[in-house]
């Protein structure tokens, strides 16, 4: 696990009417501070990566489909410089991933429908804090095909 992500279970409660899902609460210990909050589909086999964020700490939930998140840690001081973290996020696992600033992040809808990503971001949308790079780029040691084992 990458020095600094933070995986909550999530609570749902379920009647015969629906559910409700929970996310992210200003009392939950790991609650930094309020940014906004903003909702990113993914079709499937689609890819949204590489992205990396100066003072943006993220905290993404699945309420809907299905995703596989990848984190790579390359920060000079982290005790697990290198590493590369593959979560599959929704329903069956609905978890909140905490991401710390720096730890570069994406995601590949997986399945046959569209997912929903959710965002509560610790500041509001800064483009001059967030960089990116291709989902191909060799930096990254992860390929984001289809592994049959």
């Amino acid at each position: 696990m990458i020095d600094g992500v933070i995986i909550t279970p999530l609570l749902q409660i379920a009647d015969e009417r629906g559910k409700v899902m929970h996310m992210l609460k200003s009392t939950d210990p790991h609650f930094q501070q309020f940014g906004e909050i903003y909702f990113s589909c993914v079709f499937p086999d689609a890819v949204k990566a590489w992205h990396i964020h100066d003072t943006m700490v993220l905290n993404y939930a699945v309420p809907f489909g299905r995703i596989k998140f990848v984190l790579f840690d390359d920060r000079p001081e982290s005790p697990t410089r290198g590493e590369v973290q593959e979560l599959f996020l929704g329903e069956e696992n609905y978890w909140l991933v905490t991401v710390p600033t720096r730890v570069w992040n994406g995601f590949k809808g997986v399945g046959t429908q569209v997912a929903v990503v959710a965002n509560c971001a610790s500041i509001a949308h800064d483009p001059s804090e967030i960089h990116r790079r291709d989902p191909k780029d060799e930096y990254f040691p992860y390929n984001w095909q289809l592994v049959h084992r």
